[in-house]
């Protein structure tokens, strides 16, 4: 898997909306602006989501230069947390719920009611 890898250590993801336009140097500026986090930690994946929930953006430091990982949905939209403007750490079984496309903040599956047969 990617964590293997790339040695990645910690998931932060970005609560909320973030222009996916954005580049690199964007979204650096990004964590350390409005996060107060350092988009230079080894190790550390920090994820972004747009208004479309299809795609997310992923920027990792790797000691010598920046790796920007993109993931367009071809069906579906993920399930972002959107009600903070703060960035999130994600345990790895949270993370697993991200890509499954569940929140990983509040993962609920939705209630299901079988209907009858005719």
């Amino acid at each position: 898997m990617l964590e293997d890898a790339a040695g990645i250590r910690r998931v932060v993801i970005a609560c909320g909306y973030v222009d996916l336009r954005k580049g690199i140097d964007g979204l650096s500026m990004i964590i350390g602006g409005r996060y107060h986090q350092n988009p230079f930690e080894k190790g550390t994946l920090f994820l972004f989501c747009g208004r479309r929930s299809d795609r997310i953006k992923g920027l990792l430091w790797m000691g010598d230069g920046f790796l920007q990982l993109y993931k367009r949905l071809e069906a579906g939209s993920l399930s972002w947390p959107r009600t903070s403007e703060e960035a999130a750490d994600l345990t790895e079984e949270q993370f697993r719920y991200l890509m499954m496309g569940l929140n990983p903040l509040n993962p609920k599956v939705g209630e299901v009611t079988p209907q009858k047969p005719t």
